[in-house]
């Protein structure tokens, strides 16, 4: 089940990059209704996004705050679905608008 309005777009076809599964632990803060700060992990990741479970819906276009556990990376990230998962939680595609520091996959530049 999807969260928010509109028809949802197949994650192929708006994706730049393939995500790599991988498991990153993460805060992520700022949702408007549930304030806080979830201490939770990935489960792909790209040098221009990732998907999070999460405890909390959100909506798409929600803005975040997402920075690792270890290392340096933060940023201001865009909720671009959320998905229910089994367990009773929510899967979340983050798209990053304001990467800093060091994350797990580096951003290829074009040829």
């Amino acid at each position: 089940m999807r969260f928010g309005m509109g028809v949802p777009k197949a994650a192929d076809e708006t994706r730049c990059e393939r995500r790599i599964p991988m498991e990153v632990g993460v805060h992520i803060s700022g949702h408007v209704v549930l304030p806080g700060t979830e201490t939770t992990f990935t489960e792909n990741v790209s040098s221009r996004g990732a998907r999070v479970l999460t405890t909390r819906p959100w909506k798409p276009n929600d803005r975040l705050m997402l920075a690792t556990l270890t290392g340096s990376f933060r940023s201001l990230a865009r909720v671009t679905y959320c998905e229910l998962v089994p367990k009773g939680e929510f899967a979340v595609g983050l798209e990053f608008l304001e990467p800093k520091g060091s994350w797990v996959v580096a951003a290829h530049s074009a040829a």
